[in-house]
């Protein structure tokens, strides 16, 4: 009778233990599924961030923005009388 008692002991509390595990698995694989919906979040706004900086190098490198800028702001104009001059090396 004795030994019948302590396997039911060891198979309940073997079972509280496996009880235990699971709870604990869950609820890392909650914290886990939170911290991946708000990485997945940063990694979208820094795609909309990357494009929004690409259109904004593109429109600032456009030829004509930049001369256009170079005329009115800075007062540039073309010369004269253009030469090309080309030097040996």
């Amino acid at each position: 009778m004795n030994s019948k008692l302590v396997s039911v002991l060891i198979a309940l509390a073997a079972v509280i233990a496996s009880a235990l595990g699971v709870v604990h698995a869950r609820h890392e694989s909650r914290q886990y599924s939170a911290e991946l919906g708000a990485l997945e979040s940063a990694r979208d706004a820094s795609i909309a961030e990357w494009s929004r900086l690409q259109i904004e190098q593109a429109y600032l490198a456009d030829a004509g923005r930049v001369e256009g800028e170079a005329r009115d702001r800075l007062g540039m104009k073309e010369p004269e009388q253009p030469r090309i001059l080309v030097i040996e090396p």
